[in-house]
Formats: C-alpha cells, structure tokens, sequence
C-alpha cells in the first residue's frame, strides 16, 4: 500500500467512528467501544483521535452532544429540558445545564428563547426585503443575472412538505469540513464533478448530507459529505469514500434557490415547521437530495433539490 492508501484507510476508519457517535450519542460511548469501532488498539486511538480531529475525544462528544441537544431545543420547543439532556446521554438536568452555559453562555431556557427570537426577527427581515423587491417598478434593481425573482419565489411560496419512507441508499463521498453555503458549491464543482465524470457517474442521483447546523456549529468545524448514489459493492478511482445513506421516515421539502439561501430553507424547515408537525428529530443526518430532475443554472446559482430531516413520531 502506499502512503495514500494508508491516508486513505485512516480515513475510512475515523468517518466510521464519528458516524457512530452520531449514531448513539444518548449511549455510554468509552474508549474502548470506538477504538473497536474504529479497528485501533484503544492505548494508541486517543491520541490518534486527537490529531486527525483537532480536539480530544472527551471534548468532541461533549461538543455533539451539547450541539445536537440545542438543536433539539429549539426545533421543538415543548421539549423539556431534562428530555434533551437524556437524548444526548446527559444522566441529569444539573450536568447538562452546566456543560450547557459553559458553552453556549446561559442556560439551556434562556438560550432556546432567545434563539427562537432571533429566528422570528430575521424571518420578518427577510418578508420585507422580498415585498419590496416585489413591488411594481422595483425588478430592474435585482440586477442582470435576474436571480432575484427566483429568490423572492422560493422564500414568499409556503414549502410543500412530505412524509417519505426512504430505502437505504449506498453512496460514494467526499468530506467538506468548513463553511456552509458557497464554498459548498465550489467544492461540488471543483472536487466531485470532475471525479463523477472520471467514475462515469454523470446523472445518478446525489446526496448533500449535513451534520452540523451553522447557526450553532462553529462555521470550521462544519461537516458536509458530497455523495454519489453507487451499486452495491462499488469500488471506483480516486480518493472517494463510501458509506450508506440510513432508511426511514424523512420530512422532505421541496427547495429552489441558491447557495447562499439554503441556509434559510433549513431554519425554516426545523424552526417553523417541525415544532408543529407532530414529529421529532431523530439521530440520522440531515441531507439534501438531488434527483435526475434536479436543476441547475450556472448563470444565476439557482438549483432545484429536495431537503430532507429524519423523523419519528413525538
């Protein structure tokens, strides 16, 4: 093997653990277990851990299980308190309400209402800019690219919301760890196209999986994984790695907009919608899905896809 192989097979292995913490967050997740997982010895994974992530493994668990807890928090704000500590594998209100304000700077109540505040104020923003680029005599101010109509389109039509039962889907991906939005779309084009035409992959379906929400991740930290839906079994050129796409009941949105918008359809979707669906979030990863009727114009930005949350009944 050469020394890219090995990168590779590290790879492989750490991506197979981080995705079991996300998998069982509410568990007792020792040493011991994820160096199994990982198919290290546990006396050397901690420290491997440590340099192939940039923090200890104590840190990142207490990060994602503080993280995804406020994520619960504020998509379902009947939630009590205790019930979102219990579900990342806090044992007590007390401790997690501690962990909480040394991270996020007051308690876990304060922090949901005034996050929820924050979203009211910036989705009212957001109505008055599109009202008055909707006004008469106001379109010649969007610009040449005429990409503004498309935005006021995609933010004034209500989202057409459905429960769909998805099969388990095997992928092909590459990791992004950074920033949301743009740079998304420059690592699409820059990274996974040229090595979807070299795998003659052109035309299958794609998955754009987010693991972090920006609003409460910091923006280099965030994880996204460009995927390819692959064979069974697929095996392919280049760097890519592989993983399956879990099964299950999602929430599915329709989205037609830019880059720079998504990050508004999602807030929307977890924010407004699901705290009155009846619903609730569940430990799989959140994903963009782009079918072979998914659109894309390289003139204006604006693409077509469909943006899925994983459900269970509350």
């Amino acid at each position: 093997m050469t020394s890219q192989d090995f990168r590779s097979e590290y790879a492989r292995r750490m991506h197979r653990v981080l995705e079991h913490i996300d998998r069982h967050l509410d568990e007792s997740l020792d040493l011991d277990t994820l160096a199994g997982v990982a198919n290290f010895s546990a006396f050397h994974f901690h420290r491997l851990f440590s340099v192939w992530m940039g923090e200890t493994l104590g840190e990142y668990l207490r990060r994602r299980r503080l993280e995804l807890a406020a994520l619960r928090l504020v998509s379902q704000p009947d939630l009590p308190v205790l019930h979102a500590a219990l579900s990342v594998g806090f044992g007590s209100a007390e401790a997690f309400a501690r962990a909480f304000k040394a991270r996020f700077g007051s308690s876990p109540t304060a922090w949901r209402s005034s996050e929820r505040a924050r979203h009211r104020n910036e989705g009212q923003a957001n109505r008055k800019r599109n009202q008055a680029v909707s006004k008469p005599g106001q379109a010649g101010k969007t610009g040449k690219r005429n990409d503004g109509a498309s935005r006021v389109r995609a933010q004034e039509a209500p989202m057409n919301i459905k429960i769909v039962d998805r099969q388990p889907t095997p992928i092909a991906y590459f990791r992004h760890v950074g920033p949301y939005g743009q740079p998304i779309s420059d690592f699409w084009q820059k990274t996974v196209y040229p090595w979807m035409v070299t795998n003659d992959l052109l035309g299958s379906p794609r998955f754009g999986i987010s693991y972090d929400d920006p609003k409460i991740t910091a923006p280099e930290k965030c994880r996204y994984d460009a995927g390819v839906e692959v064979p069974p079994g697929f095996v392919g050129s280049g760097k890519h790695l592989t993983t399956v796409v879990p099964g299950g009941k999602y929430a599915a949105a329709d989205y037609k907009g830019t880059a720079k918008e998504i990050g508004d359809a999602w807030a929307e979707l977890l924010r407004e919608w699901l705290p009155e669906s009846g619903m609730q979030l569940d430990s799989r990863p959140f994903f963009e899905y782009y079918s072979r009727e998914s659109t894309y114009d390289p003139r204006t930005g604006v693409f077509t896809c469909q943006l899925h949350i994983p459900v269970a009944a509350l």
